[in-house]
């Protein structure tokens, strides 16, 4: 649910534009659908994988799910409620033969490799974010899809957390003007470093206690979760990008499988139109969350949240400047005709669970794309992949292949 408050500072921005991306429910085509189709559904992955509502929705039935552990087996199967489990995505493809989806939230670094081997089933695909770890995976990710016409969607949370959706909405109505420059933010502590290393017990590790895929991850693989502010607002594509890193001795970045030394990264990116970009992706710091600012020449919009002091705005503008500011709330988009009714309620990572679960479902049932398609997914995850490599040489200005939709 979100009850912080948001600023917006404005000197000539509309407040007619405001209004109306309050108001508006064209952001991210999930609406309820009229349809009776069934959609069966399969789900990989009892971590994030069992936080989703896809059993919610009026034309989705769970019709398998699946962990290598059986501790996770069982949180999916309470869950959704779903007596068909199985250990491995492997045997659930092989026994599980009517599905017509499968949903994969297993570690960062399989996700293509399981994408591939559900569309190589014909089955339509969600994945948890990134969509891709290397760029040979995001050409071959691209590819597949092309060939196969399956639908795939990334489960970026960013895009639709409520400020995101007001901010599209008004983006769209015109209400920054020409939106320059964004901000966009991921924070997320490791906390205690020696307990970091002490404790076996958490999700850095394995059940036989070796380090797990998030030791070590690297920064910019993750980038989704900030990228998702300004790709899920403007469409833009990141073109160009110069990195930096930083990183403190520890096991955590002198022994991983990535060769990764950098706790924190921070980048500077260029799009496609020419605006700027600056993204943090943090894992030692004393702060946490998503958030994001954006910059126009007519308005600006800042995304509060609790853990980088969530009322900073309020307290820094100067009296000139506040007479010009608006406090307002960001409305409950959960609550309106944008989601089916069973649907209608909060739900995790900033209110976008309903949201993710129900425009796959109803992207498979109107037999169209999903708003984050392969597209969207991959413009999110590839900038990251690269400022990575330009970090690894000291902030050397790259260029970002892109993957466009064949023909445009």
């Amino acid at each position: 649910m979100q009850t912080r408050r948001e600023f917006v500072t404005a000197s000539g921005i509309a407040w007619s534009a405001l209004a109306q991306a309050g108001a508006a429910q064209q952001a991210g085509k999930s609406a309820p659908t009229s349809s009776t189709r069934r959609i069966r559904l399969g789900v990989v992955g009892g971590g994030f994988g069992a936080t989703f509502h896809w059993h919610e929705h009026p034309n989705c039935e769970i019709a398998a799910v699946s962990d290598l552990r059986a501790d996770r087996r069982k949180r999916l199967r309470d869950a959704y409620r779903c007596d068909k489990f199985y250990d491995s995505l492997e045997i659930m493809l092989d026994r599980a033969r009517d599905l017509d989806a499968v949903a994969i939230f297993s570690g960062a670094v399989d996700h293509y490799k399981h994408v591939e081997m559900c569309f190589r089933r014909g089955l339509h695909v969600i994945s948890a974010c990134p969509a891709c770890w290397t760029l040979e995976e995001a050409s071959k990710l691209k590819d597949l899809k092309e060939k196969t016409g399956l639908r795939y969607m990334m489960a970026e949370s960013s895009y639709y957390r409520g400020p995101c959706i007001y901010a599209r909405n008004l983006f769209e109505q015109g209400g920054f003007g020409t939106l320059f420059y964004s901000e966009v933010e991921y924070y997320h502590d490791r906390g205690d470093l020696e307990k970091l290393v002490s404790d076996k017990a958490t999700r850095f590790y394995e059940p036989d206690e070796s380090p797990s895929w998030r030791w070590g991850l690297p920064p910019m693989h993750y980038p989704t979760h900030s990228l998702g502010y300004t790709v899920g607002v403007t469409k833009e594509r990141v073109t160009k990008v110069s990195c930096l890193g930083w990183g403190s001795r520890h096991r955590w970045t002198d022994a991983n499988r990535y060769g990764n030394p950098f706790w924190n990264e921070s980048a500077l990116m260029q799009t496609d139109r020419g605006n700027m970009v600056r993204c943090n992706v943090f894992f030692l710091v004393g702060a946490d969350g998503e958030r994001a600012q954006w910059f126009g020449e007519k308005g600006s919009l800042y995304m509060s949240n609790t853990g980088v002091n969530a009322d900073a705005w309020k307290d820094r503008i100067s009296p000139e400047t506040q007479r010009a500011s608006r406090e307002f709330r960001i409305p409950d988009y959960w609550n309106s005709e944008m989601l089916p009714r069973p649907m209608r309620h909060a739900s995790g990572h900033g209110g976008s669970a309903v949201f993710l679960s129900a425009e796959f479902i109803n992207a498979l049932v109107e037999d169209r794309e999903p708003v984050i398609d392969v597209y969207e997914s991959l413009a999110m995850t590839v900038p990251g992949i690269v400022a990575h490599a330009s970090a690894l040489k000291n902030g050397e200005q790259l260029t970002v292949p892109q993957f466009s939709k064949r023909g445009a």
